[in-house]
């Protein structure tokens, strides 16, 4: 019986010992016919699925770029660790690099350093500035795969992006803001962590081209550089409260939404309408106690999944497929949150 397949990748497929399937294979006896057709099923489903069986006894070593508050890289790790048994036979071993802020220059040392040891593949969440899109350049010059997540740096050699469509997001904000403030009176606070993350400038875009158009009696006040940390956050939008008392409602682009609320309440301030994103865990536990009206979602371990297989597609072990497509926004309200939401 002629098979490309060793004998140890047939008895798996077919849940046999290699005895008996050397059996069926060098026609011995002593078999059943039964097992002798498992065995020829097992091949049929090997050859079937030939591409996938190269991935057996493949490792493959990724590092896990972030800068994020710890909040958003927790949820990463633990997206990431959840999707591993899905990448079976393929081994995923990580290496995590995260920082919560810090001069860019220390994230360019990071990725030199994982250029000079080597990697299978970087995934990467980075400000888009030219420090970092010249370490990417590095990475791709030394053969390393860079898939970068949630937000993108297109004017590097990147191999892919996985997350949601930025604008389409900021569009979904607006709609909700402004279904839900509707003809009552009031500005309403944009805050970014940081100008330079390209997915936060995309997401406030698209949020203030929604609103001029089909709310223009809403002013924008824009916050940013919180870093998406509570101590800075709450100095930046208590002040703005200070300037501005027509206040009443709040797209939190890049987090930090304890803090805000706390000075709304420090400042005896009504947030009418307050949209954030990420249901990581600050924000889930924020949504069911009402003090947020919506956080649009995504499924990070679709995206973790997704980057994962784009590196092993870079090396040869999966087929080639189409371009990734942004992943699905969703959003969650006080009552619709998942059990567990606290990885997205």
């Amino acid at each position: 019986m002629g098979h490309p397949f060793p004998i140890r990748e047939i008895a798996r497929q077919a849940g046999l010992s290699e005895a008996t399937v050397d059996r069926v294979l060098n026609g011995r006896g002593g078999v059943r016919e039964s097992t002798a057709r498992e065995v020829q099923q097992a091949i049929a489903d090997l050859d079937r699925q030939r591409t996938q069986v190269r991935l057996v006894g493949r490792t493959f070593m990724i590092d896990i770029v972030m800068q994020a508050p710890e909040r958003f890289s927790t949820a990463v790790r633990a997206a990431l660790e959840a999707e591993l048994p899905s990448l079976h036979p393929a081994v995923v071993r990580s290496r995590f690099h995260f920082r919560e802020t810090g001069p860019v220059q220390e994230l360019a040392r990071t990725l030199d350093g994982i250029a000079r040891r080597g990697s299978q593949g970087v995934v990467l969440k980075a400000p888009d500035v030219p420090e970092a899109t010249a370490a990417v350049g590095r990475l791709v010059e030394a053969g390393i795969p860079v898939v970068t997540l949630v937000t993108d740096l297109p004017a590097t050699a990147r191999l892919g992006y996985v997350g949601i469509d930025n604008r389409a997001a900021g569009a979904t904000a607006a709609y909700l803001m402004g279904q839900w403030l509707g003809d009552r009176p009031g500005h309403v606070l944009t805050s970014l962590s940081s100008g330079f993350f390209r997915n936060e400038e995309e997401r406030e875009m698209g949020f203030r081209s929604a609103m001029r158009t089909h709310h223009p009696e809403h002013i924008l006040v824009e916050i940013a550089e919180g870093q998406g940390l509570d101590a800075t956050q709450y100095d930046l939008v208590r002040a703005a409260l200070e300037r501005d008392a027509a206040i009443r409602a709040v797209y939190s682009i890049g987090g930090g939404n304890i803090a805000t609320l706390r000075a709304f309440e420090d400042a005896g301030r009504e947030c009418a309408v307050f949209v954030a994103h990420d249901l990581d865990h600050d924000n889930t536990r924020l949504l069911r106690e009402h003090r947020l009206s919506a956080v649009l979602h995504h499924d990070l371990r679709q995206d973790l999944r997704e980057a994962c297989r784009l590196v092993m597609r870079a090396h040869g072990a999966l087929p080639p497929a189409g371009p990734t497509l942004p992943s699905a926004i969703q959003v969650v309200t006080p009552y619709n949150t998942p059990p567990q939401a606290t990885t997205g």
